[in-house]
């Protein structure tokens, strides 16, 4: 697994044109979620880009409980396991970028792991793309081309699969 970047709080003031001061508060109050090393406070690559999500007001972003059954490692959003690759137990927050779900109208064998069936909720269209919410116990949200939208022919009401990889599944504590 490959090791993810540790931020200062400085670091981040940097990055976001905020004070350090303003990074302090936010950490305090839970905006951004940090790690304490020691007497040290580090920012994860994965807690900032959640942190950033959010104020975006961000689809696929889901509080879950890490759940072991046989040799597997779910993270079980209400009633919806989601197969992820983690070290991490317990609580989580995990995300799901739109551009990684695919959407099929069945299933095929790839290495894939995680193939959600769900109803289509709502189509959010423009020239070239288009965001289609499923419900699959859970709202989902995939973002495609417009062209794969009329190729598909998809519309509200329609029952697809969202498949996305095992490795696309960002966890955070």
């Amino acid at each position: 697994m490959q090791e993810e970047l540790l931020y200062t709080p400085e670091e981040i003031a940097g990055k976001l044109k905020l004070s350090r001061y303003t990074i302090y508060e936010m950490i305090k109050h839970g905006d951004i979620q940090a790690h304490r090393i020691g007497r040290s406070i580090r920012i994860s690559e994965s807690q900032l880009e959640l942190y950033l999500l959010s104020t975006k007001q961000a689809d696929n972003i889901f509080e879950a409980d890490i759940v072991i059954e046989g040799d597997s490692k779910y993270a079980l959003v209400n009633t919806v396991k989601i197969f992820v690759a983690t070290d991490l137990d317990g609580r989580v927050r995990l995300m799901i970028r739109p551009e990684d779900i695919i959407l099929s109208a069945g299933t095929f064998i790839s290495s894939a792991r995680n193939m959600l069936r769900g109803t289509v909720t709502q189509i959010d269209a423009d020239d070239m793309s288009a965001k289609v919410y499923l419900n699959v116990g859970i709202p989902l949200c995939a973002l495609i081309t417009k062209r794969s939208l009329v190729e598909m022919d998809i519309k509200t009401g329609d029952e697809l699969y969202a498949i996305f990889k095992t490795m696309s599944v960002r966890i955070v504590k």
